[in-house]
Protein backbone atom coordinates (compact mmCIF):
# COMPACT_ATOMS: atom_id res chain seq x y z
CA UNK A 1 0.00 0.00 0.00
CA UNK A 2 2.25 2.34 0.72
CA UNK A 3 4.15 1.71 -2.34
CA UNK A 4 1.71 1.85 -4.38
CA UNK A 5 0.70 5.69 -2.32
CA UNK A 6 4.56 6.97 -3.59
CA UNK A 7 4.35 5.59 -7.26
CA UNK A 8 1.17 7.44 -7.40
CA UNK A 9 2.71 10.55 -6.11
CA UNK A 10 5.51 10.65 -8.61
CA UNK A 11 3.17 9.28 -11.32
CA UNK A 12 0.77 12.72 -10.64
CA UNK A 13 3.60 15.11 -10.63
CA UNK A 14 6.22 13.58 -13.14
CA UNK A 15 6.57 16.30 -15.68
CA UNK A 16 4.16 18.67 -14.33
CA UNK A 17 4.84 22.29 -14.31
CA UNK A 18 5.35 23.92 -10.86
CA UNK A 19 3.90 27.84 -10.54
CA UNK A 20 5.81 30.50 -9.18
CA UNK A 21 3.37 33.78 -7.58
CA UNK A 22 4.17 36.76 -8.79
CA UNK A 23 4.92 39.24 -5.93
CA UNK A 24 7.92 36.65 -4.68
CA UNK A 25 10.25 38.51 -1.86
CA UNK A 26 13.17 36.92 -1.23
CA UNK A 27 15.26 37.64 1.90
CA UNK A 28 18.54 36.67 3.70
CA UNK A 29 18.03 35.27 7.55
CA UNK A 30 14.34 36.31 7.32
CA UNK A 31 15.27 40.00 7.36
CA UNK A 32 17.44 41.58 4.61
CA UNK A 33 14.78 42.06 1.69
CA UNK A 34 16.66 41.22 -1.74
CA UNK A 35 15.62 41.60 -5.35
CA UNK A 36 15.51 38.25 -6.63
CA UNK A 37 13.74 35.98 -8.99
CA UNK A 38 13.41 32.41 -9.87
CA UNK A 39 16.36 32.10 -12.26
CA UNK A 40 16.07 30.48 -15.70
CA UNK A 41 18.56 27.40 -15.54
CA UNK A 42 18.83 23.79 -16.25
CA UNK A 43 17.94 22.69 -13.72
CA UNK A 44 16.51 24.16 -10.22
CA UNK A 45 15.54 22.86 -6.79
CA UNK A 46 12.55 23.93 -5.17
CA UNK A 47 11.34 23.04 -1.49
CA UNK A 48 8.43 23.96 0.23
CA UNK A 49 7.89 24.23 3.92
CA UNK A 50 5.22 24.75 5.54
CA UNK A 51 4.00 25.53 9.17
CA UNK A 52 2.89 22.25 10.54
CA UNK A 53 5.24 20.31 12.85
CA UNK A 54 8.91 21.03 14.26
CA UNK A 55 10.61 24.05 11.73
CA UNK A 56 14.44 22.44 12.93
CA UNK A 57 13.33 18.54 11.96
CA UNK A 58 12.03 19.85 8.91
CA UNK A 59 14.71 21.67 7.63
CA UNK A 60 18.25 20.38 8.60
CA UNK A 61 20.13 23.66 6.98
CA UNK A 62 23.07 22.09 7.95
CA UNK A 63 22.84 19.03 5.63
CA UNK A 64 21.37 21.22 2.72
CA UNK A 65 24.13 23.66 2.95
CA UNK A 66 26.73 20.63 2.00
CA UNK A 67 24.30 19.21 -0.34
CA UNK A 68 24.21 22.51 -2.10
CA UNK A 69 28.29 23.18 -1.64
CA UNK A 70 28.31 19.64 -3.54
CA UNK A 71 26.06 20.98 -6.01
CA UNK A 72 28.31 24.05 -7.05
CA UNK A 73 31.14 21.71 -6.85
CA UNK A 74 29.81 19.62 -9.78
CA UNK A 75 27.77 22.36 -11.79
CA UNK A 76 29.37 25.74 -11.04
CA UNK A 77 26.48 26.95 -9.07
CA UNK A 78 24.18 26.68 -11.81
CA UNK A 79 21.79 24.71 -9.91
CA UNK A 80 19.94 26.84 -7.20
CA UNK A 81 18.35 26.00 -4.50
CA UNK A 82 14.91 28.07 -3.78
CA UNK A 83 13.01 27.63 -0.04
CA UNK A 84 9.61 28.84 -0.14
CA UNK A 85 8.50 29.19 3.80
CA UNK A 86 5.16 29.74 5.48
CA UNK A 87 6.13 30.17 8.69
CA UNK A 88 3.96 29.83 11.58
CA UNK A 89 6.39 31.73 13.74
CA UNK A 90 8.66 33.88 11.91
CA UNK A 91 10.82 35.03 14.60
CA UNK A 92 11.62 30.83 14.95
CA UNK A 93 12.09 30.79 11.14
CA UNK A 94 14.62 33.62 11.56
CA UNK A 95 16.57 31.97 14.48
CA UNK A 96 16.57 28.43 12.68
CA UNK A 97 18.34 30.46 9.61
CA UNK A 98 20.47 32.99 12.06
CA UNK A 99 21.82 29.96 14.28
CA UNK A 100 22.49 27.65 10.30
CA UNK A 101 24.17 30.73 9.57
CA UNK A 102 22.12 29.41 6.01
CA UNK A 103 23.45 32.61 4.32
CA UNK A 104 21.41 31.72 1.04
CA UNK A 105 18.00 33.91 -0.03
CA UNK A 106 14.46 32.10 0.98
CA UNK A 107 11.26 32.92 0.16
CA UNK A 108 9.17 33.97 2.96
CA UNK A 109 5.23 33.06 2.01
CA UNK A 110 3.02 34.61 4.82
CA UNK A 111 0.29 33.66 2.86
CA UNK A 112 0.97 30.46 1.56
CA UNK A 113 0.06 31.68 -2.05
CA UNK A 114 2.94 29.15 -3.46
CA UNK A 115 1.12 25.81 -1.96
CA UNK A 116 -2.31 27.64 -3.21
CA UNK A 117 -1.20 28.08 -6.52
CA UNK A 118 -0.11 24.15 -7.23
CA UNK A 119 -1.50 21.98 -4.11
CA UNK A 120 1.37 20.18 -3.06
CA UNK A 121 1.29 16.70 -1.45
CA UNK A 122 0.47 16.94 2.90
CA UNK A 123 3.46 14.32 3.03
CA UNK A 124 7.06 16.84 3.49
CA UNK A 125 8.99 14.25 1.68
CA UNK A 126 6.96 14.92 -1.50
CA UNK A 127 7.51 18.62 -0.89
CA UNK A 128 10.68 18.99 -2.88
CA UNK A 129 11.40 19.09 -6.65
CA UNK A 130 13.97 18.83 -8.85
CA UNK A 131 12.66 21.13 -12.02
CA UNK A 132 13.95 21.83 -15.60
CA UNK A 133 14.15 25.09 -17.25
CA UNK A 134 10.32 25.15 -17.93
CA UNK A 135 9.77 24.59 -14.67
CA UNK A 136 8.46 20.81 -15.03
CA UNK A 137 8.91 18.35 -12.14
CA UNK A 138 12.05 15.57 -13.09
CA UNK A 139 11.83 14.26 -9.72
CA UNK A 140 10.01 14.51 -6.76
CA UNK A 141 11.59 13.81 -3.03
CA UNK A 142 13.54 15.46 -0.19
CA UNK A 143 17.53 14.29 -1.20
CA UNK A 144 18.59 15.52 2.51
CA UNK A 145 15.79 12.82 3.85
CA UNK A 146 16.61 10.70 1.29
CA UNK A 147 19.90 9.28 0.12
CA UNK A 148 18.15 7.64 -2.63
CA UNK A 149 16.82 11.01 -3.78
CA UNK A 150 20.00 12.47 -3.49
CA UNK A 151 21.66 10.11 -5.96
CA UNK A 152 18.85 10.54 -8.38
CA UNK A 153 18.94 14.30 -8.31
CA UNK A 154 22.48 14.42 -8.62
CA UNK A 155 22.72 11.81 -11.38
CA UNK A 156 19.82 14.01 -13.74
CA UNK A 157 21.85 17.00 -12.77
CA UNK A 158 24.97 15.17 -14.25
CA UNK A 159 23.54 13.38 -17.58
CA UNK A 160 24.06 10.40 -16.41
CA UNK A 161 21.43 7.37 -17.77
CA UNK A 162 18.65 6.89 -15.14
CA UNK A 163 18.51 3.42 -14.12
CA UNK A 164 21.26 2.26 -15.33
CA UNK A 165 22.40 0.03 -12.47
CA UNK A 166 21.19 -3.53 -12.65
CA UNK A 167 19.82 -4.22 -8.99
CA UNK A 168 20.10 -7.74 -9.98
CA UNK A 169 23.47 -7.51 -9.28
CA UNK A 170 23.78 -5.91 -5.74
CA UNK A 171 24.36 -8.18 -2.83
CA UNK A 172 21.23 -8.18 -0.81
CA UNK A 173 21.00 -10.33 2.62
CA UNK A 174 18.81 -10.80 5.40
CA UNK A 175 18.39 -8.23 8.71
CA UNK A 176 16.85 -9.19 11.86
CA UNK A 177 16.30 -6.62 14.38
CA UNK A 178 15.71 -6.37 18.18
CA UNK A 179 12.99 -3.82 18.00
CA UNK A 180 11.61 -1.18 15.48
CA UNK A 181 10.90 1.30 18.64
CA UNK A 182 11.94 2.54 21.72
CA UNK A 183 10.26 4.14 24.28
CA UNK A 184 12.62 6.94 26.11
CA UNK A 185 9.77 7.69 28.68
CA UNK A 186 9.11 10.83 30.66
CA UNK A 187 12.33 12.97 31.37
CA UNK A 188 13.46 16.81 31.94
CA UNK A 189 13.72 18.21 28.28
CA UNK A 190 17.28 19.71 29.36
CA UNK A 191 18.85 15.72 29.68
CA UNK A 192 20.14 13.86 26.13
CA UNK A 193 18.30 10.55 26.56
CA UNK A 194 19.55 7.40 24.39
CA UNK A 195 18.16 4.20 22.81
CA UNK A 196 19.88 1.13 21.47
CA UNK A 197 18.52 -1.01 18.23
CA UNK A 198 20.85 -4.07 17.35
CA UNK A 199 20.23 -5.15 13.61
CA UNK A 200 21.96 -9.09 13.28
CA UNK A 201 22.75 -10.20 9.66
CA UNK A 202 20.77 -13.50 9.31
CA UNK A 203 21.76 -13.61 5.51
CA UNK A 204 25.43 -15.38 3.88
CA UNK A 205 26.33 -11.64 2.38
CA UNK A 206 27.96 -8.71 4.02
CA UNK A 207 25.87 -6.09 5.83
CA UNK A 208 26.23 -2.66 4.29
CA UNK A 209 24.96 0.61 5.95
CA UNK A 210 24.81 3.52 3.03
CA UNK A 211 23.38 5.99 5.17
CA UNK A 212 21.65 6.36 8.20
CA UNK A 213 19.04 9.50 8.33
CA UNK A 214 16.86 11.16 11.35
CA UNK A 215 13.60 13.14 10.87
CA UNK A 216 14.88 15.80 13.10
CA UNK A 217 17.69 17.69 14.17
CA UNK A 218 17.54 17.02 17.66
CA UNK A 219 18.14 12.73 17.05
CA UNK A 220 21.67 11.82 16.06
CA UNK A 221 22.64 8.52 15.41
CA UNK A 222 26.27 6.61 15.78
CA UNK A 223 26.96 2.95 14.54
CA UNK A 224 30.31 1.29 12.66
CA UNK A 225 30.72 1.93 9.39
CA UNK A 226 32.14 -1.44 9.07
CA UNK A 227 30.84 -4.15 6.86
CA UNK A 228 29.08 -6.96 9.27
CA UNK A 229 29.49 -10.05 8.76
CA UNK A 230 26.79 -12.43 8.41
CA UNK A 231 25.93 -13.99 12.13
CA UNK A 232 27.24 -10.95 13.17
CA UNK A 233 25.52 -7.28 14.72
CA UNK A 234 25.25 -3.96 14.39
CA UNK A 235 24.06 -1.49 17.20
CA UNK A 236 22.59 1.98 16.52
CA UNK A 237 23.16 4.03 19.35
CA UNK A 238 20.56 6.53 19.31
CA UNK A 239 20.78 10.40 21.20
CA UNK A 240 18.02 12.55 21.55
CA UNK A 241 18.13 16.31 22.66
CA UNK A 242 15.34 17.94 22.86
CA UNK A 243 14.90 21.59 22.26
CA UNK A 244 12.16 22.87 23.62
CA UNK A 245 9.26 20.79 25.95
CA UNK A 246 6.71 18.11 24.85
CA UNK A 247 5.88 14.86 23.66
CA UNK A 248 8.00 13.64 20.45
CA UNK A 249 8.07 10.65 18.29
CA UNK A 250 10.61 10.69 15.39
CA UNK A 251 11.40 8.36 12.92
CA UNK A 252 15.63 6.87 12.17
CA UNK A 253 15.41 5.96 8.37
CA UNK A 254 18.44 3.30 7.90
CA UNK A 255 19.64 2.19 4.50
CA UNK A 256 21.04 -0.73 3.70
CA UNK A 257 21.54 -3.65 1.13
CA UNK A 258 19.23 -5.68 3.12
CA UNK A 259 15.56 -6.97 1.25
CA UNK A 260 13.81 -4.87 4.21
CA UNK A 261 15.95 -1.52 3.05
CA UNK A 262 15.06 1.15 3.87
CA UNK A 263 14.41 0.05 7.57
CA UNK A 264 12.63 2.75 9.52
CA UNK A 265 12.72 3.24 13.42
CA UNK A 266 11.12 5.01 16.19
CA UNK A 267 12.03 6.47 19.20
CA UNK A 268 9.19 8.69 21.38
CA UNK A 269 9.19 10.14 24.73
CA UNK A 270 8.26 13.19 26.83
CA UNK A 271 10.41 15.83 27.81
CA UNK A 272 8.65 17.60 30.25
Amino acid sequence: MEKKRVLDIVAEWQGKEVLFPDDMVFTLWGQDTLNNFVPRVDYTIVSYVDSVGCMSCKLQLSKWKSFIAELISISQNDVPVIFFFHPKNMEELIYRLEFDKYNFPVCVDIENKFDKLNNFPSDMSFQTFLLDKDNKVLAIGNPIHNPKVKELYLKIIQGEKIGSINESNVLNTMVDIDKTAASLGDFAWQEERKATFTLKNMGNKPLFISDVTTSCGCTSVDYSKEPVNPSDSLRLHVTYKADHPGYFSKMITVYCNADASPIRLKISGNAK
